[in-house]
Parts: C-alpha cells; sequence; structure tokens
C-alpha cells in the first residue's frame, strides 16, 4: 500500500506534480490562511465545514483534516463541526463527508464491508 501523505506534506506533493493546476491549488491555499486573519485551528475547521458543503471528494479532506491532526486540534473538534454544520447543509452532506474522510484515511465504512 502507498504511504499516504496528509497535511503539510500533501500540499508539498502536490507541488512537486509539476501541474499548473495543483501549483495554483497550493499558492492559493498558502496565501489564504495569512489573508485569513484566523487562528490555525478556526481556519481549519472552517475548510473542513466548506468541503462538506461542497461535497468534497476524498483528497480534499485527507489534506485538510490531516494539517488539523498535525497541528493537534482534537477529533472532538472536527466532530462538534460537523454537528453544528448538520442542520445548516443536511444530514446527507454529513453522511457523505464521513463517508469521504473514511475513504481518505482508508477506513472501510461502506455497507459491504460490514
Amino acid at each position: 500500500m502507498a504511504e499516504v501523505k496528509t497535511g503539510a506534506e500533501g500540499v508539498a506533493a502536490l507541488a512537486e506534480a509539476d501541474a499548473p493546476v495543483f501549483e495554483t491549488l497550493v499558492q492559493m491555499t498558502l496565501d489564504t490562511f495569512e489573508r485569513s486573519g484566523l487562528d490555525q485551528e478556526t481556519y481549519l475547521l472552517a475548510r473542513i465545514a466548506a468541503l462538506v458543503a461542497m461535497d468534497a471528494s476524498a483528497p480534499s479532506y485527507l489534506l485538510n483534516i490531516g494539517t488539523a491532526a498535525e497541528i493537534g486540534v482534537p477529533l472532538e473538534r472536527i466532530q462538534g463541526t460537523l454537528v453544528a454544520i448538520a442542520p445548516v447543509v443536511g444530514s446527507a452532506r454529513v453522511v457523505s463527508a464521513a463517508r469521504a474522510i473514511g475513504e481518505a484515511f482508508g477506513l472501510g465504512l461502506s455497507a459491504d464491508d460490514e
């Protein structure tokens, strides 16, 4: 199984892909944190909430939750964020996010795994 890169490692891996799209995404991510004026934890929780609202793919969660774990954001804060946004984005988006997060981190969450 290939090593999974999370957080800053994942962003660096994208930057090394030598692809203009990935380079643009990396630069946007780096610039946004400084301009946000938020502390790292709040910034990452806001990004995770936005990913849920957008029904993001597993790699997006891997980068953002991986970075959150690297800086010490407790799992309970991420779970609390999902609970807080559920009434706004809907249960289907939160369930989809849980599945994508599980996929990103190699957790078997599908009905076939039961």
